[in-house]
């Protein structure tokens, strides 16, 4: 039941959809313009870098405002599983934020909110999580490369860690945490399956911090 209720609550916070409420103060849809996802990169190009920081501190934070509420509603009563309720809670949020049921589940790829759960799930998990994006990103400027190696250090480190006892459950809970992680693992590269072919063939589009893409 309470990870039912840690789903719940995580989705109705990825439900707050930054992207297309900044969008929408500013008299666009933002699904209707660059790429058409409600995330920080395509706002960035769109918008500007002023309203892509603000949806990316709107994602992540929703994310970590999960995690945090069902840790206090849990962490207690159910110290064994912490770790595992954490998970449940930022599952929910990435998925309300992918698949948010009023705007017919269009909405972004969840790297910003899976950077709320890098942030607050374990301190272990920020310096890969921060190397593995900025270094990628100054190095190439392939946002979307970025995530997607950070959610493969993310499931390995979840893995090795678990393995050393760093979360303090047992294995049965250990492999539940696994499956989970790789679930948001798969689901970040099927969301990101068009930019992993434009990077095979060398046609992926490159983001800089100080560009601005004109409205149409």
């Amino acid at each position: 039941m309470e990870r039912i209720l840690c789903l719940i609550i995580g989705y109705v916070f990825g439900l707050f959809q930054t992207a297309y409420i900044y969008g929408k103060l500013h008299g666009i849809d933002i699904r209707n313009y660059g790429s058409g996802n409600a995330g920080t990169t395509n706002t960035l190009r769109v918008l500007g870098t002023k309203a892509g920081l603000i949806v990316l501190f709107g994602d992540i934070i929703k994310c970590i405002l999960a995690i945090v509420i069902t840790g206090l509603l849990f962490g207690k009563s159910h110290s064994e599983t912490a770790y595992l309720l954490k998970l449940y809670a930022a599952a929910g949020a990435i998925l309300g934020h992918n698949f948010p049921f009023y705007l017919h589940f269009k909405g972004g790829k969840g790297i910003a909110a899976t950077a709320g759960l890098i942030l607050s799930f374990h301190p272990y998990f920020i310096p890969m999580g921060v190397l593995l994006f900025f270094g990628t990103f100054f190095t190439t400027h392939y946002v979307s490369l970025g995530s997607l190696l950070v959610y493969a250090g993310f499931m390995t480190e979840i893995v090795v860690l678990g393995q050393m006892g760093i979360f303090g459950m047992s294995q049965a809970h250990l492999i539940e945490l696994y499956v989970i992680a790789a679930f948001l693992t798969v689901m970040a590269y099927y969301k990101h399956r068009e930019n992993i072919s434009r990077l095979i063939k060398g046609e992926e589009r490159k983001t800089y911090l100080t560009h601005k893409e004109e409205k149409h």
